[in-house]
């Protein structure tokens, strides 16, 4: 696995774990369909929970979170019907967040998790 795979991979665990700290039930990783992947499907609540994780080492090139553009946002919510679709739908609530984890220099891990971001 490539040093980006691996980066990636461990910040989707990071996020994983945070969800679940916080109570959300992680329902599901790394669901791929031909439109591309959700890295994160949870339920909080009656609320599915679908998560983009992105992971950075630092911010020269912007904030993990910078990276969810305008088209980034618009390929989720594809992905979301795409996901519905093949899952029956849903009978609650959908929403779409943003978590973006930054490994610092100093090893530390900061979290930060946008609600409803598309």
């Amino acid at each position: 696995m490539g040093d980006r795979q691996d980066l990636g991979r461990r910040g989707e665990d990071a996020a994983a774990a945070y969800l679940q700290r916080r109570g959300v039930e992680v329902v599901q990783r790394n669901w791929r369909c031909r439109h591309g992947e959700i890295d994160i499907v949870a339920r909080e609540g009656e609320t599915l929970v679908i998560c983009e994780v992105k992971t950075r080492r630092g911010v020269w090139f912007g904030t993990p979170l910078d990276a969810i553009t305008y088209r980034k946002a618009g390929r989720l919510r594809r992905l979301v019907g795409a996901y519905l679709a093949e899952a029956g739908g849903h009978a609650g609530p959908v929403r779409i967040d943003a978590i973006g984890i930054l490994w610092e220099s100093d090893g530390l891990l900061r979290v930060e998790h946008l609600r409803g971001v598309a």
